[in-house]
């Protein structure tokens, strides 16, 4: 018994030891550029929360379909704009507007979940930072680049996906929107392993642009806590059905 805790200590002070989260693989420059782009990221997040909130008090619904264009519109000009240190702060700027109307465009979501059980809009929170988190350093710790190579893969689950979205307006399948659901939250966050080791792999190249590669995070994370969202709002709302 002595021997078998000895063996269990260790096993669990390897598990916690600091160097799970060494990145000594990864250059200087390369970690100071995910600095920038989590840094980048987070004001992102904090700017879609301020939107969010911004619809849930003022009730913005009927501008769903504006904001969602307006924020594809803005996504669209960040991309055009060059990056440079002159045009960083406008970039910025840029950045900042998306995040905020893509914010708002989660409103519609975030009523129905409130309607539900407001709960569900915390555990979804925590749901999507945990899966977020623990795929960002599963490939960031990969010494590798396995990842790199899911790429087309994933980019036909999507396509497969959004056709069977679009088909289902017309159906109206139970099964189809499961499926559809249940793929959107798959595919994205294996897009979280795929973008993560090709932010590394293109500062390795020479590119720096922060700001675009922190767009390429937060649509991941925009999307892991949408079908969130709708996985447990609909958990939620079969169950109560059943219950009555």
């Amino acid at each position: 018994m002595a021997t078998f805790g000895a063996r269990r200590t260790s096993s669990e002070n390897r598990l916690f030891s600091p160097a799970i989260f060494n990145f000594d693989h990864l250059e200087d420059h390369v970690q100071k550029h995910l600095k920038n782009v989590y840094s980048c990221l987070s004001i992102g997040m904090l700017t879609a929360a301020a939107g969010a909130y911004l619809h849930t008090i003022t009730g913005l619904g009927q501008w769903y379909l504006l904001t969602s264009l307006v924020s594809l519109g803005l996504m669209m000009w960040l991309y055009s704009t060059r990056h440079s240190k002159e045009e960083m702060n406008k970039r910025i700027a840029i950045f900042g507007a998306f995040t905020f109307t893509s914010g708002i465009s989660l409103g519609p979501l975030l009523q129905m979940a409130i309607r539900i059980e407001p709960s569900i809009i915390s555990t979804a929170l925590a749901g999507t930072a945990i899966v977020f988190v623990s795929f960002t350093m599963a490939a960031l710790l990969s010494r590798n680049r396995s990842f790199l190579y899911m790429g087309g893969f994933l980019m036909t689950g999507l396509g497969w996906l959004t056709l069977a979205g679009f088909l289902n307006i017309f159906f109206g399948s139970k099964l189809i929107f499961d499926v559809y659901i249940y793929g959107i939250l798959g595919i994205f966050s294996a897009f979280v392993l795929y973008d993560t080791q090709l932010i590394v792999e293109k500062r390795r190249l020479g590119d720096d642009d922060f700001i675009w590669h922190s767009v390429d995070l937060f649509l991941d994370a925009i999307q892991i806590f949408r079908a969130l969202l709708v996985i447990l709002s609909k958990k939620e709302d079969d169950r109560r059905r059943r219950k009555d």
